[in-house]
């Protein structure tokens, strides 16, 4: 496993200009945690005009712990904690005055050890208070209320860590699974995946299911658009069906049609931004 947070942008759509509004930075869990976890990730922002930030989400459930000073209504100024299932679309969040999000972003695959109880699929596309899925509520105040950046990482320590995520052999596996598809361009095929972790096409399933909460094929896909979503954000002078094929996909126009329905735009028209 690499060490420290990762670094790249991949998921973020215009990197730059989100990075121009807010701090946004990543921070190691401890020691524990890692086997579980990506990151945190730590964003606060004061602005004088609205802004809304994108996000190709990522196969991941993430733990978070926001409070918006100009969102209207108690919940916002006082702040709050969700576990955000994994988002099959495109996600947006308009960004107004002052705020503070403190995120944990579970491996894929490494969520359920913290929650025995809930099967991951049953999370996906949807945001449930973190007091329905923990059996402790995350400390809200602790986290949030530090202006010290290693305070707040300390109270995600502790937080996580007293809730004893224990060695589960299927998590490992699914987390094994997924990070083959990531670091592995020639997978490409569910089926493929399936005969190589000694499975069948049905068992890979039904563990991207518990553990996952998308299925392998969804896994492989996402990963080919932040890639393509990387390379779009280089520059205009892309050859398009060069990197089409580098993906996997049959054609140009595959791969056309999966970013403009992820992204919401063609990648020609995403290059120059």
């Amino acid at each position: 496993m690499a060490a420290g947070p990762r670094r790249d942008t991949r998921g973020i759509v215009d990197a730059p200009d989100l990075f121009a509004h807010v701090r946004f930075r990543r921070r190691e869990p401890a020691a524990a945690l890692r086997p579980y976890l990506e990151h945190y990730w730590l964003i606060d922002w004061d602005l004088t005009e609205p802004y809304a930030a994108h996000v190709v989400p990522h196969p991941s459930v993430n733990l978070v712990l926001q409070r918006y000073e100009a969102e209207d209504g108690p919940r916002g100024r006082c702040g709050y904690a969700e576990v955000a299932g994994v988002e099959p679309r495109l996600f947006t969040r308009k960004l107004t005055g002052r705020g503070r999000v403190c995120g944990v972003q579970f491996r894929p695959g490494g969520f359920r050890p913290f929650a025995p109880g809930h099967a991951v699929g049953d999370l996906t596309g949807r945001r449930v208070d973190a007091a329905d899925v923990f059996r402790t509520p995350p400390p809200v105040d602790a986290v949030l209320d530090p202006d010290d950046e290693d305070a707040r990482v300390a109270a995600l320590d502790a937080c996580l860590l007293a809730l004893e995520p224990r060695p589960d052999p299927r998590a490992t596996l699914a987390m094994a699974a997924v990070d083959r598809v990531r670091t592995d361009r020639t997978v490409r095929r569910a089926g493929l995946l399936a005969r190589d972790l000694g499975l069948s096409a049905r068992s890979l399933q039904r563990l991207f299911s518990a553990y996952v909460g998308v299925g392998p094929k969804w896994v492989i896909l996402r990963y080919r658009i932040h890639e393509a979503l990387e390379r779009a954000g280089s520059g205009p002078d892309i050859d398009w069906a060069r990197l089409a094929a580098d993906l996997g996909y049959s054609d140009q126009a595959h791969l056309v049609r999966d970013f403009t329905a992820t992204v919401g735009v063609p990648p020609t028209a995403f290059a120059p931004r």
